[in-house]
């Protein structure tokens, strides 16, 4: 695992987009794996600025993203697909047909995950970005999670509850369940990039990159790829 210490989450911001965009320049094709949070949206800030100073073309460029609310409507405020087109997809040329992101509003949960299952067969990532969660979670893969997992839904950790609740009016409004793509499908990337900002963060931080290998801290699993970067800055760097 190659580990960027940025200064703070500006420079954090800037470095990843450096390696998002090295992998979209040398393949106008190119598959992204991509998140949501407030932890890209620097990154998403500068491949937009990209696009528009330099003209960076997505028109064939495809995405998957990790994970979505179960329960919430694509056009729903707080959902991620409206989050995406919002803070990123709307201000590139990507074809909104090349996005995917799961179906929160599937009724027969078994039958998205085998839909998001066959898609990702089908969409090999050349990158897959990552935020970590303060609990070690990746993606909405929570503690415990088999490390072979595919596509399924789960029920949030209280923990991960209270970190989202910030987006929303009322943690009471927070959705308790999510499609998330596995860990298995995770790994599955070519190069993958996890980013993390904040003193809220260390302890996560520590435990991924240094600790035990053990599905109690699902991120752990990434020092097992042989193409991870993790950027992060000095206040979630502190206890490496």
């Amino acid at each position: 695992m190659k580990i960027i210490v940025t200064k703070d989450y500006e420079e954090l911001s800037a470095s990843a987009a450096k390696v998002m965009l090295e992998v979209v320049k040398n393949n106008p094709y190119a598959v992204l794996g991509l998140a949501t949070g407030t932890t890209p949206l620097g990154l998403y800030a500068y491949m937009i600025a990209d696009h528009e100073k330099y003209g960076t073309s997505y028109a064939h460029v495809r995405t998957a993203n990790l994970d979505e609310y179960k329960g919430l409507a694509k056009t729903h405020p707080q959902s991620y697909a409206y989050f995406m087109r919002k803070n990123l997809f709307d201000g590139l040329d990507i074809d909104p047909e090349n996005t995917n992101i799961e179906n929160g509003m599937a009724e027969d949960e078994a039958k998205e995950c085998a839909r998001y299952d066959e898609l990702l067969e089908q969409l090999p990532r050349d990158i897959q970005l990552l935020g970590l969660g303060s609990n070690g979670h990746i993606a909405f893969n929570e503690p415990g999670t088999p490390f072979g997992s595919g596509t399924h839904v789960v029920t949030l950790a209280e923990s991960t509850v209270k970190d989202n609740a910030r987006l929303f009016d009322d943690i009471s409004e927070v959705p308790r369940k999510a499609f998330t793509m596995g860990i298995r499908q995770i790994m599955q990337a070519k190069k993958i990039l996890i980013l993390a900002s904040g003193a809220n963060k260390a302890e996560a931080v520590c435990k991924m990159a240094k600790g035990e290998v053990t599905e109690s801290v699902p991120a752990s699993v990434l020092q097992l790829h042989p193409d991870c970067t993790l950027i992060v800055d000095r206040a979630a760097a502190a206890n490496l």
